[in-house]
């Protein structure tokens, strides 16, 4: 899984949207529909993903940037570093990350454990989407043209009925933002959110989200129908326990292509030697 936000989950949707017609004319009942048709389609890709790909990851903030070749396997994602600040790694750099695969290959315990984080994560962000059906309220904003046609838009904010039942889904309470939704295809294809007041963890004694943080997130049809994250960037400021930490992140993720369904880790770093 493409990480966002907690990275979660993708998109959001409500059952809860009712809004008045909009620039488009759309209707409060079609309105619902599609949302509720969307939302539907994102819990489903969430829960059966697709072909394992191949692509690559390009992650910037203001002190770096990388780039990153990243392969999908059945045993967990596999990479390797292929540019620092958009230029090729040196002759030290390059060694290190064939000494780390070559380590990653005699170490498969380390591959395992990788793995069970991906899964751990893949579970939180399941039952953020999971959630959004009653953490939401949506209001239909009118229609434009996208790259692949027509394209509907929703304003949303949080529903005072929704009440989380957890750290993860927590931070619902205060979001508000936009969709953007491809009719034709029932996908959402952009997200801006935003939160709108401070979220306190633990009464603010485990950590705290601070108002005005935001993230916005791209998706796609990256081929044969596959929908995929393909840029995703977060502005937000995080205080956990006595520590704060401020997130200014952009990945843009390009160059897919399938894999076999049966890849293994192992033909995955084989892949990662290829020629970039």
């Amino acid at each position: 899984m493409s990480g966002f936000l907690a990275g979660l989950a993708l998109v959001m949707g409500a059952s809860a949207a009712a809004g008045q017609p909009g620039a488009g004319g759309m209707k409060a009942a079609e309105a619902q529909a599609l949302v509720d048709r969307t939302l539907a389609n994102e819990i489903h890709a969430a829960e059966t993903p697709g072909p394992l790909m191949i692509y690559r990851l390009r992650k910037s903030s203001p002190r770096l940037t990388t780039t990153k070749k990243i392969v999908e396997t059945r045993d967990g994602d596999v990479a390797r570093l292929l540019l620092v600040n958009d230029r090729p790694l040196g002759a030290v750099q390059e060694q290190q990350e064939e000494t780390r695969l070559d380590t990653l290959l005699a170490n498969p315990g380390r591959q395992r454990h990788r793995k069970q984080s991906e899964d751990a994560d893949s579970a939180r962000a399941l039952k953020v989407l999971e959630a959004l059906p009653h953490a939401f309220l949506y209001h239909y904003a009118g229609e434009s043209e996208g790259a692949a046609g027509k394209i509907e838009k929703f304003a949303f904010e949080s529903n005072p009925q929704f009440e989380p039942a957890d750290l993860e889904t927590e931070v619902l309470t205060e979001m508000a933002g936009q969709i953007w939704i491809d009719p034709a295809a029932g996908r959402v294809t952009h997200l801006e959110g935003q939160l709108r007041h401070d979220v306190d963890f633990g009464w603010g004694i485990l950590g705290r989200l601070s108002k005005g943080g935001w993230i916005s997130i791209d998706q796609a049809d990256v081929g044969g129908g596959m929908w995929r994250i393909v840029r995703f960037q977060m502005a937000m400021t995080a205080r956990v326990l006595f520590r704060t930490r401020s997130y200014d992140t952009v990945e843009v993720e390009s160059n897919f292509k399938p894999l076999p369904a049966g890849t293994g880790y192992r033909e995955g770093v084989r892949l990662l030697r290829e020629d970039p």
